[in-house]
């Protein structure tokens, strides 16, 4: 197959386009820069130059391939309802596209603040009001006929380069010199290793299944104290709980993710894929890449 990956030289992205081409895959990437573009072509992909709101250069994307995983997301929480806007815009675009063919479409959406069932979050868990409208879009375009299904990924895909939640968390620790955990710490945070998430984008491409949801998920309850406490022992700072207005202060834009319930499960996802990971977990990557 020939897929459009959108995001295809970001963090998630770059492993996708590796493991598709691993697999036998050809691949055009969609490129913001020269820079991105570069990445793309040494990874040995071609590439489209545009952006997310480039809606003409989408639609060609689409059209020339024989399915789309979709990656990319203006990860901007200063202007998240916009990021969303955009997105929602570019899904319909290429789904358009896809509309009256057999041609896969793989759509990116997060699980964390989804409601859980029986203390985790499942396939089942609806998105209706996340605020994040990824996973809506691509169902929608599912019930008019289009082969899209979404791959959810929990708050934390971790590996060499992460420059997502974890980071941050540490960036805080060491900018207020204590590492903190919000409330009790008994809230949890899940997590999958790239590697691990792109090899799933990879077989639902292939599956092609129309409306599924699969919930990408390795580690499945880590208390976010136990993130805390791993900090701390790395930078050899006092670990303690917040609560209240100091958990913004301390945690910034990111206090509204941090005290969700995050605890999430993905037996559907592996049974129907045959999808099982098989890289290091959330905290012994921490110890090994991320100080």
């Amino acid at each position: 197959m020939n897929i459009f990956v959108t995001g295809a030289s970001g963090f998630i992205g770059s492993a996708v386009v590796g493991e598709l081409i691993h697999a036998g895959h050809q691949v055009i990437g969609l490129a913001r820069s020269e820079a991105s573009a570069k990445i793309i072509r040494d990874a040995g992909a071609a590439v489209l130059l545009g952006t997310l709101e480039d809606l003409a250069i989408l639609k060609q994307g689409a059209s020339q391939a024989d399915g789309v995983i979709h990656t990319a997301f203006i990860h901007d929480f200063t202007q998240y309802q916009k990021a969303g806007e955009v997105d929602k815009t570019a899904i319909n675009t290429m789904g358009e596209v896809l509309a009256g063919t057999n041609k896969p479409m793989v759509v990116t959406s997060g699980m964390l603040g989804l409601p859980a069932i029986d203390g985790f979050i499942t396939e089942e868990s609806s998105a209706a009001h996340s605020p994040r409208t990824s996973e809506a879009t691509a169902l929608a375009l599912a019930e008019k006929g289009v082969h899209a299904s979404v791959v959810r990924l929990p708050p934390s895909v971790h590996d060499k380069g992460d420059k997502g939640f974890i980071p941050f968390i540490i960036g805080q620790a060491r900018k207020n010199s204590v590492s903190a955990y919000p409330e009790e710490g008994k809230n949890h945070w899940s997590a999958v290793h790239r590697l691990d998430a792109a090899k799933a984008f990879r077989l639902a491409v292939e599956k092609a299944a129309k409306g599924a949801i699969y919930n990408v998920v390795d580690d499945h309850a880590i208390e976010t104290k136990s993130i805390a406490e791993l900090i701390g022992k790395q930078l050899q700072l006092p670990v303690q709980s917040v609560s209240g207005e100091a958990i913004a202060a301390h945690f910034d834009w990111m206090s509204r993710f941090i005290t969700f319930e995050g605890a999430a499960i993905g037996a559907q996802t592996q049974e129907q894929l045959g999808w099982k990971p098989t890289h290091i977990g959330l905290l012994e990557d921490m110890q090994e890449n991320y100080f």
